[in-house]
C-alpha cells in the first residue's frame, strides 16, 4: 500500500477519533431523559410493591377515628403511616393526601397508588391499591384493616 493512501486513513481514523465524544454527548443530551424516566417507573413499582407487602402486615388491625398506627388506624392514618415506612410523607387527611399526589388515570394504576373515594375533588375515603381491583384499607368504626373490592366506580388514583 502506498504511504499517502496509509496517511490519509490513519488522519481519518484521527477525525473520527475525535468526533466520537461528541456523539455521545449529543445522544445522551437526546435520549438521557428516557433512561431517567424508565428508572423513576421502576423506583415507583418496587416502592409500591413494599407498600402493598406493608399494608398486609396491618391486615385485622382496628379502625380507629384519628389513629395513624401502628395498631390502629383511620384510613389516611392507614396510608399515612405505611408511607412513612419508606421515608415518604403524608398529610393526615384524604383531601390533602390527594393534594399531594401525583394524580394518575385510573386505566394506569399500580399496586401502591392510592385509592380515593368520592369525586369533583372531593374525597371521603382513601386505601392503597393492591391490583385486580382490590385494595387495602381501613374502613369504618366497628371494622379493621382489610383487603376489599374497591367498592365504588366514583374514584381517583394517586402515586405517592
Amino acid at each position: 500500500m502506498p504511504a499517502h493512501i496509509h496517511l490519509q486513513n490513519v488522519s481519518a481514523l484521527r477525525r473520527s477519533a475525535l468526533r466520537l465524544p461528541a456523539l455521545l454527548a449529543l445522544v445522551l443530551a437526546l435520549f438521557g431523559s428516557l433512561l431517567i424516566t424508565t428508572g423513576g417507573s421502576a423506583d415507583a413499582a418496587t416502592t409500591g410493591a413494599r407498600a402493598v407487602s406493608e399494608a398486609s402486615r396491618h391486615q385485622g388491625a382496628p379502625y380507629l377515628y384519628g389513629g395513624a398506627g401502628p395498631s390502629r388506624f383511620d384510613c389516611s392514618g392507614f396510608t399515612k403511616y405505611v408511607y412513612s415506612r419508606f421515608g415518604r410523607s403524608l398529610p393526615h387527611n384524604t383531601n390533602a393526601q390527594y393534594a399531594a399526589v401525583r394524580h394518575i388515570a385510573k386505566g394506569a394504576a399500580q399496586p401502591g397508588d392510592l385509592i380515593f373515594i368520592g369525586s369533583g375533588g372531593n374525597f371521603w375515603h382513601v386505601g392503597i391499591y393492591a391490583g385486580n381491583g382490590k385494595f387495602w384499607h381501613s374502613p369504618k368504626s366497628g371494622d379493621v384493616v382489610k383487603l376489599a373490592p374497591i367498592f365504588s366506580s366514583s374514584y381517583a388514583v394517586g402515586r405517592v
